[in-house]
């Protein structure tokens, strides 16, 4: 599988292994990658798409694998987004790379590229679905504390730790021991040490795999918490649970079926129910933020724009723009590949209605591509941070409260 979240595919591997299927997951850092897709896919297409089908024809030619024992599993949208083609995308670059008998595993909603040789187990999907709710903690954890360690080093090593133990609940696969690892972890990383200042915080938000892949993005939390601040990033959970509210409006207003609404919201209601926890002990939590529900996020956006905008990311990125400036971080980067029409329309588009809605926020839009300069890009992102800076001074000089 190619990489998207490092810190929550680490623990979807073992939810896959564990289960019973040899999945390995690709590393997040291989700058290579990039070049081996820009010689497999169309230039013009999706960066995402040249970043995964460049990982998979690397590893592939790498020799590490047999090719006759070897399948290939993504994800698709499915949707009216170049995710969808990703399939046939990666069907062209193995034939051309020499590869074109290793199976393709598409793991998608709407029953596109059916693979007989796969199937799923209960098993496998709620140690996933553990994985995907450690995984948001961590990030969530992480990116809060490690700006303002006390002690150098000391978020990481905390998380290493738990990081094991949420590892061993997975084999396992047991609820119970899951919701007390997420209190205990809550509550530890509540008591860690940490100096008493606070930094601008600068949420990222925008296309699925810029958000999340350190390769793709340029290690744009590096660079933010390098340049001084704090990043905030939404959870991945808030992308499936996005899906599964779509149905509703596809049923009310479009071609969806009553059986299909029914299904998405009681999917909907058991991936929450894993979140409970989490939610209940970061709500006590003086230090961090807890999600919102995705019918608050859903309700947020529909006074901006229409639930009917499913393309890509859709009406998401708006509602987690305004959920985080609801939520103190009003410098936002909002990344998208070069030539997104979903994100110009969805995303880059609703800049300008949020910052009529809310006059002090500050929102940059990047774009990402293998052409583009890394330097413009630190830029436009420094360019930003400076607003961010000069913004939080003031707040500082007149005394009140940065949360």
């Amino acid at each position: 599988a190619p990489q998207m979240a490092p810190i929550h595919f680490e623990l979807l591997q073992e939810a896959a292994r564990s289960s019973g299927y040899m999945l390995e997951v690709l590393p997040a850092e291989d700058q290579g990658a990039v070049d081996e897709g820009l010689k497999y896919v169309n230039n013009d297409a999706c960066f995402p798409a040249i970043v995964m089908i460049g990982q998979i024809i690397k590893a592939l030619k790498s020799g590490k694998y047999d090719k006759n024992n070897t399948s290939v599993i993504i994800t698709q949208s499915g949707g009216g987004c170049r995710a969808t083609n990703y399939v046939a995308f990666l069907k062209l670059g193995l034939e051309q790379a020499g590869f074109p008998n290793v199976p393709i595993i598409s793991v998608n909603a709407v029953g596109l590229e059916k693979q007989p040789g796969f199937k799923y187990s209960m098993g496998l999907i709620n140690r996933c679905i553990m994985a995907l709710v450690y995984g948001d903690l961590f990030m969530r954890l992480l990116n809060r504390t490690r700006p303002y360690e006390r002690f150098p080093d000391s978020a990481e090593l905390l998380y290493k730790k738990w990081n094991e133990k949420a590892k061993a609940n997975i084999r396992k696969g047991r609820k119970r021991e899951f919701n007390n690892n997420i209190k205990n972890i809550i509550h530890e990383f509540d008591r860690m040490e940490l100096i008493d200042k606070r930094k601008p915080r600068v949420a990222i938000v925008g296309e699925i795999l810029l958000k999340y892949h350190p390769l793709a993005n340029n290690d744009i939390v590096g660079i933010l918490e390098e340049g001084g601040a704090e990043a905030v990033v939404p959870d991945l959970m808030d992308y499936i649970l996005y899906t599964t509210y779509n149905v509703r409006f596809k049923y009310k207003f479009l071609a969806g079926t009553k059986l299909d609404k029914d299904l998405c919201q009681l999917a909907a209601i058991y991936l929450e129910s894993y979140r409970k926890t989490m939610r209940k002990e970061l709500q006590k939590s003086s230090r961090f933020f807890a999600p919102m529900s995705i019918n608050e996020l859903a309700d947020m956006a529909s006074s901006l724009l229409s639930l009917g905008n499913h393309t890509g990311e859709g009406w998401l990125i708006p509602a987690e723009m305004i959920e985080f400036i609801e939520q103190g971080a009003s410098n936002i980067l909002c990344l998208q590949p070069l030539a997104c029409l979903p994100n110009h329309i969805t995303g880059k588009g609703m800049i300008k209605p949020i910052k009529k809605q809310y006059p002090f926020a500050n929102i940059m839009a990047i774009d990402y591509d293998p052409g583009i300069s890394k330097v413009n890009q630190l830029n436009r992102i420094k360019l930003m941070l400076s607003i961010a800076f000069k913004k939080h001074s003031n707040k500082q000089s007149k005394k009140m409260p940065v949360h």
